[in-house]
């Protein structure tokens, strides 16, 4: 589900607890947890709603400046209106991971399982430790550039390195990317040992 920053700065200050949608069917359901910018939110209730029943209160709550607002604009959609509750549930943790030092052979190894399932798992063949070589050489370097470098599809390309974000291993810049210091950790653990 997509949200606006602004609301999403509203959910994290606690101005905002509510967002209205209209779908054929729900797209996030209860306890869903979403990675955002400015961290994780979590859905705390999808019920259907009549489009006649939102008040002003509830509007505001979802950052409108009133009902009238939320039903014309949902107005112009199909499907059944669900009014969605939403939590701020924290930073995201990968922030935290990031930066964090590998900090045992354990944990070393863990991570290195992780990426070699990747790899295995990949139609395109050992990817992982090649596309974080790549990263660390050019950060910044626009993901399109570095999908051809490699002769992959951007949007699978990008959906790869978000494997290796999930691991704290790098961070999206605009353009691009660069290692974290946990996926520059890594490499060096990796070459020491090479």
């Amino acid at each position: 589900m997509l949200i606006r920053r602004a609301i999403l700065d509203g959910v994290v200050s606690g101005d905002y607890d509510l967002a209205f949608r209209r779908w054929a069917r729900p797209s996030v359901k209860e306890g869903t947890r979403q990675r955002t910018a400015v961290g994780i939110i979590e859905v705390t209730a999808v019920d259907p709603v009549d489009l006649t029943a939102i008040t002003d209160a509830e509007a505001e709550r979802a950052g409108a400046a009133s009902a009238a607002d939320i039903q014309g604009w949902l107005s112009e959609r199909t499907g059944t209106v669900y009014r969605i509750g939403l939590l701020y549930a924290g930073p995201d943790p990968r922030l935290t991971l990031r930066e964090s030092a590998i900090e045992s052979e354990a944990e070393l190894e863990e991570i290195l399982d992780r990426l070699r399932r990747y790899d295995e798992s990949s139609r395109w063949g050992p990817w992982t430790f090649m596309v974080l070589r790549a990263i660390a050489e050019s950060p910044g370097t626009p993901a399109a550039d570095l999908a051809d470098r490699f002769g992959r599809e951007k949007r699978l390309f990008k959906a790869d390195v978000r494997k290796l974000k999930d691991l704290g291993l790098t961070e999206s810049l605009t353009p691009g990317y660069r290692l974290s210091p946990r996926g520059a950790s890594l490499l060096r653990l990796i070459e020491s040992d090479s």
